[in-house]
């Protein structure tokens, strides 16, 4: 281990060193702690990665302007001999959200979400540099998944309304104006803090595109942990309730999202296509296989909060 990082400039002095093994990343992670008492986060890739790895630095820059508690960009270069690419940012000390959100009370999960709202608002707020507005629209792309899809054998029941709610539907994604995402906005990537507020961490699937995009892994993930902290996160950033036109766009993500990802699983074994099928067909459920444009979940529960 020493020998990855021994040539980091700061590697003298750390004296608590601890991979992490969480997440979805290609990156190897590791927590830090200096002699100082400061902690750190580290991230080591491989240096083919080099250039978005140096981009994904700036862009965490770029959010650390902003007001919220989150991993703040420290250093960035090359190690282990120029073998590897390291990003040093600081450590966002606390539990992740999706591990206790259960048991705080249904007020503080609704208020919660307000907050991640909030947060996630700021970072679409942000002015976009002309160099990373996107050339094309993920439309294409899109499209190509659903294909793929459709020719895997790991395709579910039923599944033929969902299909073709994409296919009629797709054009009206990537409509608004372009906006930096965070990317991958669920509560796995989100910390609850030791002062009871929300962090955020692991930036390093950010893109710039539609803004509605970001929302889909609430389908995904966090309303089977927390209706009202969904539902709090949608009211936080829109300031209460949404336009319909959000509705429209996000049932095409969660109906493309669900299909998709159960083929995107298959690399990683049968228990992740397992899981990705159970949200499959949760979200069928929601939707009534794509015959509604609201979700069950947020129509039958917002009274509650509004």
């Amino acid at each position: 281990m020493n020998s990855l990082m021994e040539d980091i400039p700061q590697f003298t002095e750390w004296n608590r060193i601890e991979k992490v093994n969480l997440g979805w990343s290609d990156d190897e992670k590791y927590y830090i702690e200096a002699n100082s008492g400061q902690q750190l986060l580290l991230r080591i890739s491989s240096i083919d990665q080099y250039d978005s790895k140096k981009k994904e630095f700036v862009i965490i820059k770029k959010f650390n302007q902003l007001d919220f508690v989150m991993s703040r960009a420290i250093d960035f270069g090359t190690c282990n001999h120029n073998k590897n690419a390291y990003m040093l940012l600081s450590w966002v000390d606390g539990i992740s959200l999706e591990s206790v959100i259960q048991d705080l009370s249904i007020e503080e999960q609704y208020k919660l979400g307000i907050m991640a709202g909030k947060i996630l608002q700021s970072i679409h707020n942000l002015p976009v540099d002309e160099d990373d507005l996107p050339k094309i629209t993920k439309i294409a792309k899109k499209i190509n998944q659903l294909e793929r899809y459709e020719k895997s054998k790991y395709r579910v029941a039923n599944d033929e309304k969902a299909i073709q709610y994409v296919k009629e539907n797709i054009p009206i994604i990537c409509q608004s104006k372009p906006a930096y995402e965070h990317g991958d906005f669920h509560m796995g990537n989100l910390i609850y803090t030791n002062d009871c507020k929300v962090g955020v961490i692991d930036f390093n699937r950010w893109e710039c595109g539609d803004r509605f995009e970001e929302f889909y892994k609430l389908q995904s993930f966090d309303v089977d942990l927390s209706i009202p902290f969904s539902i709090g996160q949608i009211h936080g950033y829109f300031k209460g309730e949404p336009p319909l036109d959000f509705w429209k766009v996000q049932a095409v993500y969660v109906a493309h999202a669900s299909l998709f990802s159960i083929e995107w699983a298959t690399k990683f074994g049968q228990s992740d296509i397992d899981n990705m099928t159970s949200i499959c067909m949760r979200a069928f459920k929601d939707y009534d296989n794509f015959e509604r444009i609201i979700p069950r979940w947020y129509e039958d529960n917002v009274k509650q909060w509004s």
